[in-house]
C-alpha cells in the first residue's frame, strides 16, 4: 500500500499548482522507489510508457494543417454552415456532437475530435454562431468564453466515457492485465468495456441536459446584457460632482 503514496504526490502537486510534467515525472519516480525499484529500472519504464504512448502526440503533426485551414477561412465557413441551420441552438449541436463524439471513441475513434483539431476551429464557432443567430445579437467576450467551455467540455466529456466501451482502449486493457496478473482472475475486456455502457450513458443524460440548459442561461444573460447597454447605470463620480 505504501506505493500509492505516489498518487499523494499527484494530488499534492495539482493543489499547489506546480507543472503537471513535473508532477507526473516525480510522483513516477517516487512510486518506483517505494516500490524498491532500482533506478535503472525505473528509467526503463519511463521509456517503454513513452515509446508505447507515442500516438499520444499525434495531434500535433495536424497542427500546421489546421493553422492553414484557419488562416483561409475555416471558422468563418463554420459559422456560415451553421447559419444555414435555422432551429440548430447552441445547445442543441452541442448535445449532437457530445453524441457523436461518445459513439464515435466507443468504436476506437478517438482521433476523430479533440480540442486542437475539433473544438477550436470547427465545434466552438459554430457553437457561437448559433448562440447569436438565436439570441438575434452578437455574443459578449463573457458569454462567449461560457459557450467555448461548453464546447470543450463536450468533448472531454464524450470521449472520457465513450473510449471506455472500446475493449482495445489503454485504460481497459490496463485493468485487465493488472486485475489478471495481481489477483489471478479472468477478466476479459469485454466485460468491462459492457459494465462502462451504463456510466457512458448517464454522463450523455446528464451532460446533455446541461448542454440543452446552456440555451436559456444564454438567452437570459443576453437579455440582461442588452437591457444594461439601453438603460446604463449613472456613473457614480458624475452624480456626486453635481
Amino acid at each position: 500500500m505504501i506505493v500509492l503514496l505516489g498518487v499523494l504526490v499527484v494530488i499534492l502537486g495539482f493543489v499547489t499548482r506546480r507543472n503537471p510534467v513535473l508532477v507526473v515525472g516525480v510522483a513516477g519516480i517516487a512510486t518506483g522507489l517505494l516500490g524498491r525499484m532500482d533506478p535503472q529500472a525505473i528509467l526503463a519504464a519511463f521509456g517503454t510508457a513513452f515509446a508505447d504512448s507515442r500516438s499520444v502526440t499525434v495531434f500535433a503533426v495536424v497542427l500546421p494543417v489546421i493553422g492553414l485551414l484557419e488562416r483561409y477561412g475555416l471558422r468563418e465557413q463554420a459559422r456560415t454552415l451553421i447559419g444555414k441551420l435555422g432551429r440548430l441552438s447552441a445547445g442543441r449541436f452541442l448535445t449532437v456532437y457530445l453524441l457523436v463524439r461518445q459513439i464515435t471513441a466507443a468504436f476506437g475513434l478517438n482521433n476523430l475530435g479533440g480540442p486542437a483539431q475539433t473544438v477550436r476551429p470547427l465545434v466552438a464557432p459554430m457553437a457561437e454562431a448559433a448562440a447569436e443567430r438565436t439570441g438575434g445579437a452578437k455574443l459578449p467576450d463573457r458569454l462567449r468564453e461560457k459557450v467555448r467551455s461548453y464546447a470543450a467540455s463536450a468533448d472531454n466529456v464524450g470521449l472520457f466515457f465513450g473510449e471506455d466501451c472500446f475493449i482495445a482502449i489503454g485504460s481497459i486493457l490496463l485493468i485487465t492485465g493488472f486485475v489478471n496478473s495481481t489477483y489471478h482472475q479472468n477478466l476479459e475486456p469485454t466485460q468491462l468495456a459492457l459494465w462502462a455502457i451504463p456510466s457512458a450513458v448517464c454522463a450523455f443524460l446528464i451532460h446533455g441536459a446541461r448542454l440543452l440548459l446552456l440555451d436559456r442561461k444564454l438567452e437570459r444573460e443576453m437579455a440582461a446584457t442588452a437591457a444594461e447597454n439601453a438603460y446604463p447605470l449613472p456613473d457614480a463620480s458624475k452624480e456626486a460632482g453635481k
